[in-house]
């Protein structure tokens, strides 16, 4: 974890930053907040910021959001002035750390404020054999596609292998291509110079450079725009950059890692997505099977998660009850293990007796999970799914296909949109599909009116 320290170095914030990097942060000093917001646009990254509760934390914290360097502020203080305390969690500090430090709050508010303890949780065989293809191809410089369902632990693998690499002391830069909106995202990647756009004040580093001498991660590449996609594949290919308004490229040393919960050849299909730059990427495709193709992962990760929250919530940790195991095991979780971790933490603080009972987990919506199936509704199942697939046999897949989007979209009352997201497509794909039987002369659903409804 990288700490930048923000304040004049006294004795007792000196101590501090020793304890600090005795917990493992790699940590920078600068004195002023003005500095501070310097060093970040510079390419010093952080993943926090300690800052002295006599500083001006708001406007320090206002700067960089107006250039969209979001790092979370702690800020500390000798004698723990009440106040100036109060004024800084106000003022948008996520924990405050009063001085003289102790050594183990300043390592937990560290590991509470960046959530750093990711570690890769595995048991079963299915993840066992991602794990060994990680570990076989991670001291490379291969570039590494990850792909898998949301919430199924992608970004803890690209951190994987990150530490398993060659560069595991260098940078570690992600970048959510999802959350970026596209004409800024440009400028995250690649940087730019003073006076380049409106609201460019000054030289801002982007995160190639940021990356320099360790590893990229590009999360949900799939998501960027056909153009950009186009520079991203000279940068990788050509290991420089251009920063918006620049006039020489920039030379950069990076490993890239890229995920994706798409299906990235599709996407080429649709035209979303550059071929080239699938290739590029694609050196080596590590594909995480979601969380119900991995039961042995359940309990293991179930467990995980009840320590580090009953930690993190002051509360005694309890053992899981053997009824509420079977129904975790039986639960499909389409959230994967995301949605499991939250329910972990739901559990941890609803449990009222010795043991975390069934009653404890719940779902999202607030229900119970259901009990798990006896054998004899499991074999009813069963028999019922193969009657299915025998349905099928003697089908193309075409056909197979043409019937699961029609029926998806008649019990989605016509919704192109809604039957979309059940499918896993793109609106364009399925109004595409859509269009391709009609001129089959295929009875497709009319749609149904109201947004996303039309055809």
């Amino acid at each position: 974890m990288r700490l930048l320290v923000v304040g004049k170095l006294n004795g007792q914030l000196s101590v501090a930053v020793k304890m600090a990097m005795s917990a493992g942060a790699k940590v920078s000093h600068v004195e002023t907040t003005e500095q501070a917001t310097n060093a970040l646009r510079a390419g010093q990254g952080a993943d926090l910021l300690m800052v002295d509760y006599a500083l001006d934390i708001a406007g320090l914290i206002a700067a960089n959001e107006a250039e969209r360097m979001r790092v979370p502020v702690v800020a500390c203080g000798v004698d723990a002035d009440p106040m100036r305390a109060a004024n800084a969690i106000k003022a948008g500090a996520k924990e405050f750390i009063p001085l003289p430090p102790d050594a183990e709050l300043i390592a937990a508010v560290l590991a509470a404020v960046t959530d750093d303890e990711k570690p890769m949780v595995v048991r079963d065989p299915a993840m066992e054999q991602v794990i060994k293809l990680a570990d076989q191809v991670a001291p490379s410089d291969a570039s590494i596609l990850i792909t898998g369902e949301s919430g199924s632990g992608k970004e803890v693998m690209a951190r994987y292998v990150h530490g398993k690499s060659r560069r595991a002391k260098a940078p570690f830069i992600s970048v959510n291509c999802a959350a970026i909106p596209e004409n800024l995202l440009e400028s995250e990647l690649f940087g730019h110079e003073k006076g380049a756009f409106t609201g460019a004040m000054a030289r801002r580093i982007g995160k190639f450079e940021e990356a320099d001498g360790g590893t990229l991660l590009l999360d949900e590449i799939s998501e960027m725009d056909v153009r950009l996609q186009a520079k991203l594949l000279r940068a990788i290919q050509e290991r420089e950059i251009d920063r918006v308004g620049g006039s020489k490229p920039v030379k950069v040393n990076i490993r890239i890692l890229a995920t994706s919960n798409r299906d990235l050849a599709q996407s080429v299909k649709d035209g979303a997505f550059r071929e080239d730059l699938l290739y590029r990427l694609n050196v080596v495709n590590l594909r995480l099977p979601p969380l119900r193709e991995r039961p042995a992962d359940v309990i293991s990760l179930c467990e995980f998660f009840v320590k580090k929250y009953s930690a993190a919530n002051g509360i005694e940790e309890k053992p899981i009850s053997a009824e509420a195991k079977r129904r975790l095991i039986a639960h499909r979780w389409p959230g994967n293990v995301r949605e499991l971790e939250n329910a972990m933490h739901r559990a941890v603080l609803l449990s009222s007796g010795p043991e975390i009972e069934e009653f404890a987990i719940r779902l999202p919506d607030g229900q119970p999970m259901a009990p798990a199936p006896d054998v004899a509704v499991a074999r009813g199942a069963q028999m019922a799914a193969d009657a299915a697939s025998r349905a099928f046999v003697g089908s193309t897949v075409a056909e197979v296909e043409q019937q699961l989007i029609i029926d998806t979209l008649e019990h989605c009352l016509g919704n192109r949109t809604h039957a979309a997201n059940i499918l896993g497509i793109s609106i364009r794909t399925l109004r595409n599909k859509l269009k391709e039987y009609s001129d089959a002369g295929v009875s497709v659903p009319p749609p149904q009116g109201g947004v996303g409804a039309a055809a």
